[in-house]
């Protein structure tokens, strides 16, 4: 995306988020679905458009005193709350990778499998499949609580275009990029904290809204429907979707498939290949999760400063 031409006006910032949104689709194509870099991505995505929407409104020289400032606190302050649900969904996997590389390092200098080994390396995958459950667990009610208050869901209920034309088109940016966020956030919220397959990604369209450019609302429709699809393709249960995090539980059960039959037939297993794939599967799992927790503490300074330069502006002009 380049933000350079694209800011100056509304009917620039409606192209900018366009833009945006069809690279999104794009990159949804390009990698594992629900994987670290494509949520990288959605994220970068969300705070570029924040930013170049802070920008927006320090051209569109809007009054001061009047309701677009509460209008935009009240946006931001949603951001943050969700953001916030985010991290915590993210550092909740901490313990799970650090048990998961532990299983990995308990078959260091052990060249053959012996029973009691095979039963230690059970009983901790075990272990750690309870952790998933308490994770998912605790992730749902996060939702539940403090993401449903947020309504990230699609407003439909479309207003005169008079009213969106407010504050020289800013109450119609506002609205679009309310929109737009409650998507991004809710791929973030799927692949990091929990999904509800049956519930998430199945609103209207915007096809035929009149207020907004055609483009843009049929970007944004185009990436909420290729979700729902790819969604339904590995399944559609409940729970964490982050491609990483469901290969590592994958691997992991394989694993304890092959130790149990090991203990059953007492025949020698080769199983050097899977645990490097399990050693690879969390350690990937770790630096992706812990990249996105780095790029939310960067957001959380941005989404500050933005707060901090309007309300200077308002107070300096």
């Amino acid at each position: 995306m380049d933000p350079s031409c694209t800011t100056s006006s509304v009917n620039g910032f409606y192209n900018f988020l366009n833009q945006g949104l069809d690279d999104l689709d794009r990159s949804l194509l390009s990698h594992d679905f629900m994987s670290t870099q494509f949520l990288q991505t959605v994220l970068s995505s969300l705070r570029s458009f924040h930013s170049q929407l802070t920008i927006l409104v320090q051209k569109l020289h809007l009054p001061i005193g009047e309701k677009w400032l509460d209008e935009y606190m009240d946006e931001s302050s949603r951001l943050w709350e969700a953001c916030q649900v985010l991290k915590s969904g993210a550092s909740g996997m901490e313990n799970y990778y650090s048990t998961g590389a532990n299983i990995a390092s308990s078959f260091d200098g052990y060249h053959h499998l012996n029973p009691q080994l095979s039963r230690q390396v059970i009983r901790a995958i075990t272990g750690c499949q309870r952790e998933i459950i308490a994770l998912e667990e605790d992730n749902k009610s996060l939702m539940e609580t403090r993401i449903q208050p947020l309504s990230l869901c699609f407003n439909e209920n479309m207003s005169t275009v008079s009213k969106f034309n407010g504050f020289n088109g800013f109450r119609g940016v506002l609205y679009a990029m309310r929109n737009v966020s409650s998507l991004l956030l809710m791929i973030l919220l799927c692949g990091l904290v929990y999904c509800w397959p049956s519930s998430m990604f199945c609103q209207g369209g915007y096809e035929g809204n009149a207020i907004f450019g055609s483009p843009f609302m049929v970007s944004i429709t185009r990436l909420q429907q290729r979700m729902a699809n790819e969604i339904g393709q590995i399944g559609g249960q409940p729970g964490i979707l982050l491609y990483e995090f469901r290969e590592a539980k994958t691997t992991m059960e394989e694993l304890k498939l092959e130790m149990e039959r090991f203990l059953e037939y007492e025949s020698e297993v080769d199983i050097q290949e899977r645990i490097e794939r399990l050693r690879s599967c969390f350690g990937l799992l770790r630096c992706g999760v812990e990249s996105i927790i780095g790029q939310l503490d960067d957001f959380f300074d941005e989404i500050v400063e933005w707060r901090k330069k309007l309300l200077d502006m308002c107070t300096h002009r």
